[in-house]
């Protein structure tokens, strides 16, 4: 049984991008399908299917011609043990804007930019480049 879903979520995308998995199956929730639309919008992963029979969501991952992941690095900020929130001015820039932080706003999970365009702050979820 694990305690933090996003941490499992961005581990289990981890594992299958370092295997080159076309897809991964991962156990299905708001929050999850959230975050799987965020990295297909700014182009991390191709796409996703959401299964409601079987609870599960499939995510296919994205490679280049070389097949490296275009998500390098997938990073959690905020845990469950220490919360981290920001607010819209001190959202990080990920590698000099080439990589995305996601945070959980009043207005859903958004990327930074979206964040920062909309002035909203929130906890920060995760970073990816």
């Amino acid at each position: 049984m694990f305690h933090d879903p996003i941490s499992d979520f961005l581990t289990r995308i981890r594992n299958a991008q370092a295997q080159t998995h076309r897809f991964v199956d991962i156990p299905l929730s708001k929050m999850k399908v959230n975050l799987a639309k965020v990295l297909e919008e700014q182009g991390f992963t191709k796409g996703f299917v959401v299964n409601q029979e079987k609870r599960m969501i499939r995510i296919y991952l994205k490679y280049d011609k070389r097949r490296k992941p275009l998500a390098q690095d997938l990073k959690r900020v905020s845990k469950p043990g220490l919360r981290r929130y920001v607010g819209y001015q001190d959202i990080p820039k990920v590698l000099g804007g080439m990589g995305i932080a996601i945070l959980s706003t009043n207005q859903g999970v958004v990327d930074g930019e979206t964040a920062r365009e909309r002035k909203l702050g929130g906890e920060l979820l995760c970073t990816i480049w």
